[in-house]
């Protein structure tokens, strides 16, 4: 390394030092709400920096500030972003480095801690497709190997032998927990061991130490992709925030590592190299308050941001600019819904490399269920991806790779284990467009559904979990032909759509398709029965039981197919209720918390003058669905209630 990489780099150190320096007084001050120090740790992030090229991509943490400076993010507006200010990353939505900056390649976190593993993962995989020799960096606390995500990346990341480092930082306390209640393994890189990867432990004080093995580990996976774990050892001088304090910690202790002090320590070996002067010193401390101070102040200067509910609601989904593909209706054919659904995904792999598909058992086997049957031979590996168990590790990096352009699609065997992934989807995929204005083009295909006798952890409806999160598109197709058309459409939307798929109409439900392809606008009901007694308002296996009960009814029904439960349709349910007056919805989920409720909300505060007679619901009932099918149809289910609800709602 010579000289005048030397000095950069000392820049480089001194730079976050000096800033936390100032924001620990405006802390103080009351100026700033919240900082997590990472004095006495800034070796590795600005190691760690400098090692990599400028365009991998880095997945900081808290205590990462010498990343965001070494990769020379203009500080104005990173001040703005760390005062809650105009003019940041996140439009005050969001606080401290929970943030991603594309042109910087920087990933920002969020509080759940090794979250973001996954999708260093999926960021991995898209270098790794796209045979560019890049790399992905995770930072991650000693604390949080202990977190589920980090197994899953771990795992993942080996298996697939992805171009990605993940940096422990091991500071010695997870919050206020030593490292001796954390762990049992000598040391963390032990666990690379298990996932049959190298792992390397450093002293993470000594910037030169962290630089060349990010520098070796890094130029020996882009000449053979294959995960890094690097054990980082350094101390946390502060508090986990400041807040927090240290009186957890012995004070020898603090003591001793004050005495280890990465900047002491490189400025030793600057001064052996007789670089290091006081001239120099001045040089570089002048220059930093020049840089800092100023942009500091006018990020100070900056408004506090200021919106409204249009603004807010507006940033939740990017906007996708839907453009309407009519079928060629000359040419159809009779087909299920399962085989409407397979050949949507074949065909849309024809038309576009960008889609990658993954899950459990979809690529030899074809799935549980058989959609992806004969897709491995066809697109290849790459393309038609084995996962292990993790549907964490799998939604997260999704995430990953449709930051890097890709349209992924994830297939969770059966939606009732989306609860092993839910912090990926409701807190990674729902909230980044809000929080930094990335689109997020990922799809989780969801089998779903019960009347089929599968029991408690086979059959459940869970698209109310969904409903209630800001962020995420809900799809829920009823037969074949809309099965093509939004499943074209959510493939295509740059935004997380979770696309529920009732395994019960897979194999019963046929219906005329066109051949070609075609697209459904999310966000519009479809009008299955025209009546003037009562509306009936369902979607999935709901309208195939309000279709059987009207045809033999007395009374005139309609019939509405949500189709999309969000974005959902007001104006169609107003249409039809503002003409029948009398309103009955009806969902296989449990009635107490589910999106009947909602709807039944929606129409009393916004239609109530239209009504007739109050708004009825019939849903299954609250109990966790049975295995016996003799009881989840004849009691769970709610097809028996239908018939009673509809002559009660009349008779009113």
């Amino acid at each position: 390394m010579n000289t005048k990489q030397l000095k950069e780099i000392y820049y480089d150190l001194k730079l976050p030092r000096f800033i936390e320096e100032r924001m620990l007084l405006l802390l103080r001050q009351g100026k700033i709400s919240k900082w997590f120090s990472g004095i006495g740790q800034e070796a590795i992030s600005v190691g760690a920096t400098h090692a990599l090229n400028k365009d991998d991509i880095i997945l900081p943490m808290h205590r990462n500030l010498g990343v965001f400076t070494s990769r020379k993010l203009n500080l104005i507006k990173l001040f703005s972003q760390l005062f809650g200010h105009d003019g940041g990353y996140t439009k005050g939505r969001d606080r401290t480095f929970h943030f991603g900056d594309i042109e910087n390649k920087i990933i920002g976190m969020i509080s759940h801690l090794a979250a973001m593993l996954p999708v260093a993962n999926g960021l991995a995989l898209s270098f790794k497709l796209k045979k560019n020799k890049k790399i992905a960096l995770a930072f991650i606390g000693d604390g949080s190997t202990s977190e589920g995500d980090f197994h899953e990346a771990m795992n993942l990341a080996a298996v697939w032998r992805l171009p990605v480092i993940f940096l422990i930082e091991n500071n010695g306390y997870g919050l206020s927990t030593p490292s001796s209640e954390q762990y049992k393994c000598n040391n963390l890189i032990d666990k690379a061991l298990g996932y049959g990867i190298e792992g390397k432990k450093i002293n993470g004080n000594d910037i030169l130490e962290v630089y060349k093995t990010i520098k070796s580990s890094a130029d020996k996976i882009r000449k053979n992709s294959s995960p890094i774990l690097i054990e980082a050892i350094t101390f946390r001088i502060r508090g986990h925030e400041e807040a927090s304090g240290v009186k957890y910690v012995p004070k020898d202790l603090i003591n001793q590592w004050k005495k280890k002090d990465p900047i002491i320590m490189f400025e030793k070996h600057l001064a052996s190299k007789k670089i290091l002067t006081k001239v120099f010193i001045k040089e570089v401390e002048t220059k930093i308050k020049e840089n800092v101070l100023p942009a500091i102040d006018k990020a100070m200067d900056h408004k506090k941001p200021s919106s409204n509910v249009v603004e807010e609601v507006k940033d939740v989904f990017y906007k996708t600019n839907f453009k309407l593909l009519n079928p060629d209706n000359n040419k159809i054919e009779t087909i299920r819904f399962i085989d409407s659904i397979k050949n949507t995904l074949y065909d849309k792999m024809l038309l576009d490399e960008k889609i990658i598909i993954m899950g459990q058992d979809i690529a030899e086997y074809g799935g549980v269920f058989k959609v992806t049957d004969g897709f491995l031979d066809k697109f290849g590996k790459d393309r038609v991806r084995n996962t292990p168990i993790i549907e964490s590790g799998v939604i997260g990096a999704a995430m990953g790779l449709a930051i890097e352009g890709f349209k992924p699609i994830v297939e969770l065997q059966f939606a009732d284990f989306v609860s092993v992934g839910f912090n990926q989807i409701v807190n990674n995929l729902a909230k980044t467009h809000y929080r930094w204005s990335q689109p997020v083009n990922v799809t989780l295909r969801m089998p779903t559904g019960g009347a089929i006798g599968a029991g408690p952890f086979h059959s459940q409806s869970n698209e109310s979990w969904f409903f209630h999160v800001p962020g995420i598109k809900i799809v829920y197709p009823s037969n074949p032909y809309d099965a093509k058309g939004l499943l074209c459409s959510s493939i295509d939307d740059n935004n997380p759509v979770m696309f529920f798929e009732h395994k019960a109409l897979y194999r019963s439900k046929e219906g005329e398709v066109p051949i070609s392809m075609y697209n459904i606008e999310l966000g519009k009901l479809k009008k299955i029965r025209t009546g003037n007694d009562l509306t009936i308002i369902t979607y999935g296996l709901g309208v195939e039981w309000a279709e059987n009960v009207a045809n033999s009814s007395k009374y005139d029904i309609e019939i509405l197919d949500l189709r999309t439960l969000v974005p959902l349709d007001k104006k169609g349910i107003f249409n039809s209720i503002s003409k029948t007056n009398r309103v009955l919805i009806l969902h296989e989920d449990n009635l107490t918390g589910g999106i009947g409720a909602e709807i039944s909300s929606i129409i009393t505060e916004e239609y109530f003058e239209y009504l007739d007679a109050p708004i009825l619901r019939v849903c299954s009932i609250d109990t966790p669905i049975p295995f016996s099918s003799g009881i989840e149809r004849d009691v769970y289910l709610p097809i028996n209630r239908l018939e009673e609800k509809i002559n009660k709602l009349m008779s009113y």
